[in-house]
């Protein structure tokens, strides 16, 4: 099972995070046989985090890591078959990581949804990890597992049915409920003070194909809208009377899904129009609120770190939550996705993922895991591609085969 001279299959890096130690601990349940081990900078605090998870772990062997110090990368990603990196914000911590591990042949999976940082994994390390044989998997989270397999899953199923190919597709977040990561919202803070500084960072934020394999190929389908306000009729009938608003995530779920596209020689087609929306009831006015809302959200990230620099140095980071602290609620979170799709023949269909556990945390927790788990348990059964991927060109019928089975309820299904 093991790749000659890796005396580890698995390394979370990060493991003392808050998601880090909820990934370590379902891997201690479902990665039975495997050698997992836990990396991060102190050795006090990983032995903590292993003597709390119990059973096999507590054989788990512990790795002292630091992104300031890459040969300690170099070492912890040579010895590895795939490391799970949950140090964030990535785009102050993450490429570090990606170069060691595309140097050196190993896979990772990351949680990332920050355009930026993904943008420049590519540009540094595709071509090294194509050479290399390393995927790099990044947004193997909440984001963008839900976004990108629904509509793979949709794909698959046109495809089956010779439906002809996906054209307006659009996934709505029907229903969410979850805490908020301390790591998310200094993901945020970092988006806002790097937009308001480099205006390369504001094209990739503002370019929907900031992503794309090759800009150049993409297909010309008209002005794509990454936070819009639509009545649900207008993108099912099944959704009359309910009103949804841009759900702001899709600043980089969307491009994700794209990329997804171009990697796998744009399967899906080169007509789809693919936005992201969430419901907000049946009264206008919540929807217009929570439009103007993402709206903010969307400015903000793009502008708002020139009022970040007018406040005193260090407030800022005052105000912050901590990164590695959150408010998992377990079973008591939820988040039911649905991704409507319209095909080039006019046929349409629906693909529904859900989970009971909170998306930020718990549930991220299963995603992760079970993405680590299948680029090390299911190689024979990947996508040949190498080099920077998604989800879904990485691991996608597997990863659909696989998530059942970890009470993520999945299901594609034609409309009449």
């Amino acid at each position: 099972m093991r790749a000659r001279g890796r005396d580890v299959d698995i390394t979370v890096f990060g493991a003392t995070g808050y998601v880090g130690k909820l990934t370590a601990g379902y891997l201690a349940k479902s990665g039975s046989g495997l050698r997992i081990a836990l990396a991060g900078r102190t050795r006090s605090r990983l032995e903590a985090v292993r003597n709390s998870l119990g059973g096999k772990a507590k054989n788990w062997p512990l790795i002292v890591a630091d992104v300031d110090q890459p040969d300690s990368l170099d070492a912890m990603a040579s010895r590895s078959r795939l490391v799970l990196n949950a140090v964030g914000p990535y785009t102050s911590y993450g490429l570090p990581v990606v170069r060691a591990c595309a140097a050196a042949g190993t896979d990772y999976v990351d949680l990332t949804g920050e355009v930026p940082f993904v943008r420049r994994s590519i540009d540094q390390s595709h071509k090294r990890a194509m050479k290399t044989g390393a995927r790099i998997v990044h947004s193997c989270g909440f984001d963008s597992i839900p976004s990108d397999l629904t509509v793979y899953a949709l794909s698959r199923r046109v495809a089956d049915d010779r439906a002809g190919e996906l054209a307006e597709t659009t996934l709505v977040l029907r229903d969410y409920s979850g805490g908020y990561a301390g790591g998310s919202v200094s993901t945020m803070v970092e988006l806002m003070r790097l937009s308001s500084s480099d205006p390369v960072v504001r094209q990739m934020l503002d370019d929907p194909y900031s992503l794309s394999p090759d800009r150049a190929a993409e297909p010309d389908v008209g002005h794509l809208v990454d936070l819009p306000l639509l009545p649900g009729h207008e993108i099912a009938p099944e959704l009359a009377g309910l009103w949804t608003s841009g759900y702001v995530m899709a600043l980089y779920n969307t491009r994700c899904v794209r990329r997804s596209n171009a990697l796998m020689k744009w399967s899906y087609g080169r007509s789809i129009r693919y936005t992201e929306t969430l419901i907000m009831g049946s009264f206008p006015g919540a929807a217009l609120a929570g439009a103007m809302f993402n709206a903010g959200i969307a400015t903000a990230s793009r502008y708002g770190g020139h009022y970040l620099r007018l406040l005193p140095t260090g407030l800022v980071d005052r105000m912050t939550p901590t990164s590695g602290t959150g408010n998992d609620m377990g079973s008591r979170g939820h988040y039911r996705v649905e991704t409507y799709a319209t095909t080039t023949t006019g046929r349409r269909y629906r693909a529904t993922i859900a989970q009971p556990a909170d998306p930020g945390y718990s549930a991220t927790a299963v995603l992760a895991g079970e993405s680590a788990l299948a680029l090390v348990l299911d190689r024979d059964r990947l996508p040949d591609r190498h080099g920077v991927l998604t989800p879904a060109s990485a691991m996608g019928d597997v990863l659909l085969d696989r998530l059942p089975a970890a009470g993520v309820s999945f299901e594609t299904v034609g409309l009449p």
